[in-house]
């Protein structure tokens, strides 16, 4: 179906003459009624009756008007879908918890007016570069572990978040009175992280016990985050790390402490991945700000895996 003759099918009806709706769409008086005929003959029926002054809806017509009108807000969303710009920028964060949904929402604060679509993929780092290679990602964040920092041709990636590490104890366990705790330090008590599934993160953990003598345990089922922050609180002997940019919140009775780690302090390098090619404008004032953030950010007291160096 011809969309500009529906397009002005509905202008004609919106102003009950064929004039009128020509001038509103740029078109001739002629052109405009070229346009109903063709729809006319292609549906088989009269849209339109003469009428004092103009043109009314015939039965026909009327029963035609709510689809035609439906159908151009399809053929308007159809068109903002995939118009840079005018679509909604779609970034996977991994987790809404981490420091770079954290960051992606400052963003948007700083930029209510753009159109947003936050998405977190349970997918290894291949498949969620291989979605943005696709196009149906616009970025996605991840530590590029795997291939110390390079993506497939077509791609780019840049660091741009160092999230520097805390650790997470209860009231009852020994650290709990610190204001800073060492590597050293923590060589001594188990950390627990149950259920990490993320390949990335639980190999960016690996590398880090192996470097300072840690013991990370990732053995268990998650039963999620609010589970794994009541049992912290409840042990003496447990704790956990959490990035600096995380964001959890626990009930005021369990008087969790997050104590910076320093001597060096462990940060995990987040890289975005973009396609070279991908020219929405909101993707460019993001980077930007990505770019900025992080020079501002970045500190030299940290420690990351040989990969990440």
């Amino acid at each position: 179906m011809d969309l500009e003759a529906v397009r002005t099918f509905a202008a004609v009806a919106a102003a009950g003459r064929f004039q009128a709706a020509a001038d509103e769409l740029g078109v001739t008086q002629q052109a405009a009624s070229k346009r109903v005929a063709g729809l006319e003959r292609q549906l088989g029926v009269r849209l339109f009756v003469r009428a004092a002054g103009g043109v009314r809806l015939t039965v026909d017509g009327q029963a035609f008007l709510p689809h035609a009108r439906e159908l151009l807000r399809a053929a308007e969303r159809a068109l903002t879908a995939v118009t840079p710009g005018r679509r909604a920028l779609r970034i996977d964060v991994l987790n809404r918890r981490v420091a770079a949904a954290g960051i992606l929402h400052d963003f948007y604060r700083q930029q209510p007016g753009i159109e947003l679509d936050v998405v977190t993929l349970t997918v290894d780092a291949a498949s969620a570069l291989a979605e943005v290679g696709a196009g149906t990602l616009d970025a996605t964040f991840r530590s590029l572990r795997a291939t110390a920092g390079k993506v497939p041709a077509g791609l780019r990636a840049a660091r741009v978040i160092d999230d520097r590490h805390q650790v997470l104890v209860g009231p009852r366990h020994p650290l709990a009175g610190a204001t800073a705790v060492t590597l050293a330090e923590l060589a001594g008590h188990p950390i627990w992280m149950p259920g990490l599934a993320d390949t990335e993160a639980k190999g960016y953990y690996e590398d880090l016990a192996a470097a300072f003598g840690l013991t990370i345990d990732t053995i268990g089922p998650s039963f999620g985050v609010e589970a794994l922050l009541a049992e912290i609180a409840d042990s003496a002997r447990l704790a956990t790390f959490v990035g600096e940019g995380s964001r959890y919140l626990w009930p005021e009775s369990y008087d969790l402490r997050r104590i910076p780690v320093v001597g060096p302090t462990p940060v995990y390098p987040h890289s975005v991945i973009w396609r070279a090619d991908n020219a929405h404008p909101v993707l460019a004032s993001f980077l930007g700000y990505l770019h900025s953030r992080y020079r501002a950010t970045a500190g030299g007291d940290g420690w990351v895996p040989e990969w990440a160096r």
